[in-house]
């Protein structure tokens, strides 16, 4: 079968509903530019910002107004709210804050917590998705309980936050259907609290939240031990078999052979596509894991309670700048100095980590709401395909311009074609039994929502 152009090429192979036309999905203008402008020195400076306040371990003060977790939250609360002025009142920032009581294990006295958080509201009233981009301030050295020492924290997790504060620089001058929330989380380094807050309240408010995108450790180019330098590839990762399915959508999904196609790992596939079709000079590998060993992150309370969140993390991470007390040991050519500071990152690459995330909340919030109810025929041995699926659920007048049916051999870890429609409904000469099949909404301007998988109509 003929294979899709690589992305990284400015797209995918698209063939229209006589099988013969094709064309290459190109950039959509707006967010090309909007990528063109996140920039190093503007990251660089975010994670200097960030950095000079000490730590930011979350038990450390909260009253210092230049140093530790307090001052810091109330240094991005601030950002927010500037950004929030070239808003036209579409965006608001706040801290949400909460007290959490000792627990016996990484909180040792009643903790004054808070989220930073700033909202850019989207346009359509009738759209209530939510798409969350995140990284958490919060810092530490070798003991995790060590409040005092200065923890810089510049990669873990400066550099996700530093990208979200850039994230919200950028964005918040334009307008997207679709809302759009930018959060720096505290507490992660003592338990994903402060992910444990915002994924349960998202689910108490019932917020539609289509995507997490969850950015920690994501600016070192090099490695420790193996001592690679190679700032060409990102890493997104994503849980297979869902942690909340019930037993009878396992069963369903072990029948239909659907392990892959779970609400991340779609979402790490729309990563990489929406990623290397406007980041020049990078690779998005996808990890078919939720985490690294002996390690978490603050997208799992989302993937928890049933949301589709991935982590983005750099390529090669360097351990002898991640969780280390300031030292230096050895002396002469074998001298190590041990400490996350700024000066061991690539902001190029950083930038290039921070236009991933924007392209692909860009596309996600200027596209339609998905297809609903699709379905895919089975009930008769045939060896062509049937989908059919009803318009998406807005009814604002913005109105899908048509539909792709993705389609995939069952081996393959990425979509391979893409078929546009603009009927409810399509039927092509491949087997069902040798392809898994997709439906995303598109409009005008090109933008492609979330694909939704098939339900086997068996009825």
């Amino acid at each position: 079968m003929r294979l899709l152009l690589p992305a990284a090429s400015l797209g995918f192979t698209l063939l229209s509903t006589s099988l013969f036309a094709q064309t290459t999905i190109q950039r959509d203008p707006q967010i090309a530019d909007l990528v063109a402008q996140v920039s190093p020195d503007s990251l660089r400076a975010h994670v200097d910002g960030l950095v000079r306040f000490g730590t930011r371990h979350t038990l450390s003060t909260t009253t210092d107004s230049k140093k530790g977790i307090g001052a810091a939250r109330q240094w991005i609360l601030g950002k927010f709210q500037q950004y929030a002025k070239q808003s036209g009142g579409r965006m608001t920032a706040a801290l949400d804050t909460w007290t959490l009581q000792p627990d016996g294990k990484r909180i040792d006295k009643p903790a004054d917590m808070g989220n930073v958080m700033a909202t850019l509201k989207g346009t359509d009233p009738n759209d209530d998705r939510v798409f969350i981009v995140q990284g958490h301030m919060d810092s530490r050295v070798t003991n995790v309980m060590n409040r005092d020492s200065d923890a810089p924290g510049a990669n873990d997790d400066g550099s996700g936050t530093a990208a979200v504060i850039e994230l919200c620089r950028v964005l918040s001058k334009s307008q997207f259907p679709a809302t759009i929330v930018f959060v720096t989380l505290t507490g992660e380094e003592q338990g994903l609290l402060g992910a444990e807050h915002l994924s349960e309240r998202a689910v108490q408010e019932k917020w539609n939240v289509e995507a997490v995108l969850n950015n920690d450790i994501m600016g070192s180019n090099n490695s420790s031990e193996t001592r690679i330098i190679d700032n060409t590839r990102l890493r997104v990762f994503s849980e297979g078999l869902p942690l909340y399915q019930t037993t009878d959508r396992a069963v369903n999904i072990r029948q239909f052979g659907t392990e892959n196609d779970g609400k991340a790992r779609t979402l790490a596939r729309y990563v990489k596509e929406l990623g290397e079709r406007y980041v020049e000079n990078l690779e998005i590998v996808t990890i078919y894991r939720n985490d690294r060993y002996l390690r978490g992150g603050d997208h799992t309370p989302y993937v928890q309670r049933g949301f589709a969140a991935v982590r983005l993390t750099e390529m090669n991470e360097n351990y002898e700048h991640q969780h280390q007390d300031l030292r230096t040991e050895g002396t002469g050519a074998k001298a190590i100095e041990y400490g996350d500071y700024a000066k061991f990152m690539d902001f190029e690459y950083l930038r290039k980590n921070t236009a991933v995330n924007l392209a692909t909340l860009a596309n996600l919030a200027k596209a339609p709401t998905p297809p609903q109810n699709v379905t895919i025929e089975v009930r008769n041995l045939t060896n062509g395909t049937a989908l059919y699926w009803q318009a998406p659920k807005t009814d604002s007048g913005r109105k899908a311009r048509g539909y792709y049916v993705l389609m995939r051999e069952t081996h393959m870890p990425f979509w391979q074609k893409k078929f546009f429609t603009t009927k409810l409904g399509m039927t092509l000469p491949y087997s069902k039994d040798n392809y898994f099949f997709a439906v995303q909404a598109v409009s005008d301007d090109g933008n492609e929502s979330m694909p939704i998988l098939p339900v086997p109509n068996l009825r």
